[in-house]
């Protein structure tokens, strides 16, 4: 790497640096003073203090805003550095020396794709780790009231849960009320309780839901364990050790998560967790999932060809200004949005292409203009 090569990369990482501290700014100075009781009051709770209250509330959210707006402002930092370097004259010297832009520009495009790959390694190790921090609204930061259920199918053992709330970060259904379509004989068509507890699988049973306080079937206690295809689903005190009278074991692989309305922290979730969730096949997943999933195969390569996009406009040939860049560039970020915006609906409602399709279709068409603008500036 020459000199001119670690000049240009660290006027490019400080700009990035600086931007991205800019938008992070604004957002936590706009929150935090709208909702600084519910940070005091959350603080007071917790026993701790209000700096670090803030730094685990907003640094995932920080992390989250860097997974949205990378590629943006790696586009923007590459129009603020050129405009820089043409307005003191140092790109023109360069260009005299019989340097090509592409050249010149080398340095920019590794950072870009570096930048690209943190994101990636974020969105697929950090950020599903932080779902629980991330799912907290303004007015629950202890992210534990109750909230709505969404009846789910388990089409396995054919019981359709349902409650009257779920505590997301508890993982708790409150009054569970799970309809048995299965055969399963004395436990009658109802299973209704006082609250679901969700556990993991491990030594003594499969995962489920625990549920305390079981109203129906009166007599659990006294009922066998049901199977379904050779596969336990109802656990009872009767024939298991570790569960206390009045209590009952539902096995499922339909956790809280699934059972949650607000699907928002489905789209944290990583690569590995979206797959086996579209191979459960006890779980009914909509064409959305599986757009998800094949966006995430193709975002890093996407996002490069955002960037690459914006190689033309920093060549400026017709001597346009740097704010009729940022426009240009501002608008090729909005193509870019409603091309995968517009993909992603059409694959998602099942019209005209399949989900896969709806997600590569972006990059099947913008990925050969990004590689010709490319190879442009290596020759200009």
């Amino acid at each position: 790497m020459t000199k001119i090569d670690r000049y240009i990369l660290v006027l490019f990482v400080r700009t990035v640096a600086v931007c991205f501290a800019s938008l992070a700014g604004i957002f936590v100075v706009f929150h935090a003073f709208t909702n600084m009781n519910d940070l005091v009051d959350l603080a007071a709770q917790r026993r701790t203090g209000l700096v670090s209250v803030m730094a685990s509330f907003y640094g995932p959210y920080l992390l989250l805003l860097f997974d949205w707006t990378g590629a943006i402002i790696s586009l923007m930092a590459l129009l603020f550095v050129v405009g820089w370097l043409r307005r003191t004259g140092e790109l023109t010297a360069t260009l005299s020396a019989g340097i090509s832009h592409g050249r010149i520009f080398r340095s920019m495009i590794v950072a870009a794709l570096l930048i690209l790959l943190v994101q990636l390694a974020s969105r697929e190790f950090l950020l599903p780790t932080m779902r629980d921090a991330l799912a907290l609204k303004s007015k629950d930061l202890s992210g534990d009231d109750p909230q709505p259920i969404l009846p789910s199918y388990d089409r396995m053992s054919g019981i359709l849960l349902e409650g009257e709330a779920i505590r997301p970060r508890s993982n708790l259904i409150v009054a569970p009320h799970f309809r048995l379509d299965g055969d399963y004989g004395e436990f009658g068509e109802i299973l209704a309780a006082k609250s679901a507890q969700w556990l993991s699988a491990d030594s003594t049973h499969p995962q489920g839901y625990l549920m305390r306080g079981v109203r129906l079937p009166e007599r659990v206690d006294q009922l066998a364990s049901k199977k379904m295809a050779d596969r336990v689903v109802l656990m009872t005190s009767r024939d298991h050790d570790w569960i206390q009278p009045g209590e009952c074991f539902v096995a499922t692989t339909i956790n809280t998560e699934i059972l949650q309305t607000d699907q928002s922290s489905t789209r944290l979730c990583s690569s590995a967790q979206l797959y086996r969730r579209l191979t459960n096949p006890a779980v009914h997943n909509s064409t959305a999932t599986s757009v998800l999933l094949h966006e995430r195969i193709v975002r890093v390569p996407l996002d490069f060809a955002l960037f690459l996009l914006g190689l033309p406009l920093v060549v400026n040939r017709r001597g346009r200004n740097l704010f009729m860049m940022i426009g240009a560039a501002l608008g090729t970020v909005v193509f870019f949005f409603a091309l995968k915006t517009i993909a992603g609906a059409m694959g998602s409602g099942g019209y005209l292409i399949s989900p896969p399709m709806a997600a590569w279709m972006p990059l099947l068409i913008l990925g050969p203009f990004a590689y010709v603008h490319l190879r442009e500036v290596e020759t200009v």
